[in-house]
């Protein structure tokens, strides 16, 4: 089974933080988001169609760029097989669900 969560995050919004309970992909949709992964040393910066795996048990700190995002978090079943597809293990049927392939 997977699940997909879609979000919006407007400009003005307060950083939020996630804590990851299962490896996800985290794809912006529209927009530009700020990301940083607790413990990384680098911060990223997201645009539309841009994703990142983030790990099982990541703290991950999220806000919206100047004109709002719309992003999708993503995560499979752990025990199903994987096979990676561009780049994205297990979760080949993200970017045709999110209407991007």
């Amino acid at each position: 089974m997977r699940e997909v969560r879609i979000f919006e995050l407007e400009h003005d919004e307060p950083a939020a933080a996630w804590r990851v309970a299962r490896p996800s992909v985290f794809k912006v949709i529209s927009g530009e988001i700020w990301l940083t992964v607790q413990g990384d040393s680098e911060d990223h910066w997201l645009a539309t169609g841009e994703s990142i795996e983030l790990p099982r048990r990541a703290v991950a700190w999220i806000s919206a760029g100047q004109s709002g995002a719309r992003f999708a978090l993503a995560s499979g079943s752990e025990q199903r097989a994987v096979r990676p597809v561009r780049g994205l293990p297990g979760l080949s049927w993200l970017p045709r669900w999110l209407g991007v392939a």
